[in-house]
């Protein structure tokens, strides 16, 4: 007999007015940084904040290739820079916030598939969830309280 699985995903919107202190400097962080982005060929920027457990903030962005496949997106490269300096320190959320270059607004990103995976990585490490905070056009935050909620069926476990 066939069987259905189910898995009910949610993110929740967070209009500025609601933002803690914190959410406002990690957000203007990531759109800080997310103009330094070296995105020549698809003119299209992303930056990325973290908030790790010891209080650290870090920041990086997406870093294009001309050789498309090895570019590094700034979710993994925050991640792998928070991840090499402070392994014992677990992250807690990360916002994103991406435009085109040229463009009068905000694009609504959220992580990519490797991306989802890497967070995922850190979230079987350490045991808990990342909140995962994407600015959207038109001023929110959309928010995902671990990545099981962008990511419902994901690679979890070797030995099972």
């Amino acid at each position: 007999m066939q069987e259905k699985i189910e898995m009910k995903v949610s993110l929740m919107v967070y209009p500025s007015q609601d933002w803690s202190e914190e959410d406002r400097k990690l957000v203007e962080m990531a759109k800080e940084i997310m103009f330094k982005a070296h995105a020549p060929y698809s003119d299209f920027l992303v930056g990325a904040s973290l908030l790790l457990e010891n209080g650290e903030k870090l920041m990086a962005n997406n870093q294009e290739n001309v050789s498309f496949p090895v570019g590094v997106c700034a979710e993994r490269a925050v991640l792998s820079y928070a991840m090499a300096n402070y392994p014992k320190s677990r992250p807690v959320k990360i916002v994103i916030s991406a435009k085109k270059r040229f463009g009068e607004r905000f694009a609504t990103v959220t992580p990519c598939g490797l991306c989802r995976q890497t967070i995922n990585e850190y979230e079987i490490k350490f045991q808990a969830p990342i909140q995962v905070m994407m600015l959207a056009p038109d001023g929110n935050l959309l928010v995902a309280e671990g990545i099981e909620q962008l990511l419902p069926f994901r690679f979890n476990d070797l030995n099972s």
